[in-house]
């Protein structure tokens, strides 16, 4: 970080401040084995679900297939 400090690279030094600020959670992020990839997943197949019968679904159904897919 010191180094793109030194470097005439202002989208780098926007980056390095924000990791400065946030630097206990990437450590935290990066040392930990937690992951919320599974709850990703299910998020990005409710969104998959919602746009495929966007316009002609109501909420009725949409928890339907939800549920139906599981």
């Amino acid at each position: 970080m010191d180094r793109v400090k030194n470097d005439d690279l202002p989208a780098l030094h926007s980056f390095v401040n924000g990791l400065r600020r946030d630097q206990d959670a990437v450590t935290a992020g990066l040392s930990t084995p937690w992951s919320s990839g599974q709850v990703e997943g299910h998020v990005c197949r409710v969104k998959l679900l919602k746009r495929e019968g966007f316009g002609r679904a109501n909420l009725d159904l949409l928890r339907r297939r939800i549920i139906l897919t599981a």
